[in-house]
């Protein structure tokens, strides 16, 4: 009995200083990444992500990025991505602590990364022991994961502050539960930050050939303003960022017997609120047109969010509604007697996506728009792979970028395929105004001579604290070059 009494204890003794030796290498790799942004929210965060980096990346910051949603992503400093390697493709929040160490070889200025925790323990472990960030975004509170973070909205919205950095910053475009974040934020002692949607124009959101929120510009931006960017600057880093592959976007189809088929994939706002609005945007900007015809693909295991999709039915007003996957029963229940003879249930998890496919298209009208809710995972994701191999519709794109619609630039937009970083990128010229021009040490690890020692100043800061509260970008030739007003960036939690 000693003797096993002994090898628990020497067990437990050993475990305790790997752990030990794990979180000290981890904090030293935190420390070699001065700013380090944290995305948190219900929708967008994957965008929200992409945009900042990009924006950083135009204001010419080192800045590495790490994406969760749809596909999990590692953004190299160039935008060049790969995805993340996860065992048995199971996601776990200890991922984190390789991504950080990865970012910190290439010595940059910032790294960008979504909050991968649902849990609201997982959340604040995330952000007190893993990121540790210095900027927080929290992007909206909506109706999702409600049995780990609800039951009510108030419930979501508090669990999502357990990401805001304590003595650090946090922006948000959650207008209907700011004075709950408000509060939260001054227990953390957070300056939290209001990006307002209508600060940006409909005349900047065109310059995107992919589909996106003011809302998520608006928090890029100021994620931007915060660092020293400039507007126009960081607007055009966010243009030339590669979009998430769940990204929001209508294509244009011809099918086998001459229909024509706008199709827009809404699966990743898989949230009632989110739907609706992805959908009556689509609808006012005329992406997509009526006859409407909306697709529902169901998942066993979520079946409270099947049902939820087969209520918001009438408030889209489709022709017909076509429902897939298992249980389809969940959903046809939930759509109001009075438009339930609008479903066509296809049902069924072992139902052919060929088959499914040809019934949808049959029956369509010969110019039609069908837009997918609810989860992709299951038949959704073989249905998407059939719909893909459809034949583009050239001649309408053609029509819509004759009549100058502003969403042509979203049909059939390439999607970025991911990449191993290049060992030595061409160096873009500073007179070329049709790229960003990036010097090419950006694209390689900072020489270790060229970088401070932790809590020296930070090359091309600018003081927030300053007695303007958010100073114009202080421009240099060599993104290296000292700012004339540096701040020392520090731990959240230290004096400033």
């Amino acid at each position: 009995m000693l003797f096993l009494y002994s090898v628990l204890v020497v067990a437990c003794t050993v475990l305790l200083v790997a752990g030990v030796v794990e979180q000290r290498r981890h904090n030293a790799n935190l420390a070699q990444i001065p700013v380090r942004v944290l995305v948190n929210g219900i929708r967008g965060k994957s965008s929200i992500t992409r945009l900042c980096a990009g924006a950083l990346r135009g204001g010419r910051l080192v800045t590495v990025a790490k994406t969760t949603g749809t596909a999990a992503r590692f953004i190299h400093p160039d935008a060049t991505e790969e995805p993340v390697y996860r065992k048995f493709g199971i996601a776990n929040v200890v991922e984190q602590i390789g991504i950080v160490r990865r970012a910190a070889s290439y010595r940059p200025h910032a790294m960008v990364i979504e909050c991968m925790a649902v849990m609201p323990a997982l959340q604040e472990i995330n952000q007190s022991k893993l990121i540790k960030s210095t900027i927080g975004v929290l992007c909206n509170v909506r109706e999702d994961h409600l049995a780990e973070m609800g039951p009510t909205l108030d419930d979501v919205a508090r669990s999502l502050s357990r990401s805001m950095p304590i003595g650090g910053v946090c922006v948000t475009a959650e207008r209907e539960r700011y004075d709950i974040l408000a509060e939260e934020a001054a227990a953390r002692n957070c300056e939290l930050i209001y990006a307002d949607p209508e600060s940006v124009s409909d005349e900047e959101l065109r310059g995107f050939s992919w589909f996106t929120f003011k809302e998520n510009v608006a928090i890029a931006l100021k994620v931007a303003e915060l660092l020293g960017v400039d507007r126009q600057t960081a607007l055009r880093g966010m243009y030339d960022a590669p979009p998430d592959p769940g990204v929001l976007s209508v294509e244009r189809y011809q099918t086998p017997d001459g229909k024509r088929l706008r199709f827009a994939n809404v699966f990743a706002a898989n949230d009632p609120e989110s739907t609706l609005m992805n959908i009556e945007q689509l609808l006012d900007l005329g992406a997509v047109h009526r006859p409407l015809n909306v697709l529902i693909n169901c998942r066993p295991d979520r079946v409270e969010r099947n049902g939820q999709m087969g209520e918001i039915v009438p408030r889209l007003a489709p022709d017909q509604v076509f429902v897939i996957g298992h249980p389809a029963k969940s959903a046809i229940d939930a759509i109001p007697a009075e438009w339930r003879d609008r479903a066509v249930d296809l049902g069924g998890d072992r139902r052919d996506p060929d088959g499914l496919l040809t019934e949808v298209l049959d029956r369509l009208g010969p110019d039609s728009s069908l837009v997918a809710i609810g989860n992709i995972h299951g038949r959704g994701e073989l249905l998407l792979e059939r719909i893909a191999e459809l034949a583009p519709d050239e001649e309408g794109a053609k029509e819509a970028r004759a009549a100058d619609d502003p969403t042509a630039a979203w049909a059939h937009t390439a999607r970025p395929a991911y990449t191993t970083l290049p060992a030595q990128p061409a160096p873009v010229a500073d007179d070329d105004t049709t790229r960003i021009p990036v010097v090419p040490d950006v694209y390689r690890p900072v020489p270790e001579d060229d970088w401070p020692e932790p809590g020296q100043p930070l090359p091309r800061w600018t003081d927030r604290h300053a007695a303007s509260p958010h100073p114009p970008n202080q421009h240099a030739a060599d993104p290296y070059a000292a700012d004339p007003h540096p701040t020392t960036w520090q731990t959240p939690g230290d004096n400033r």
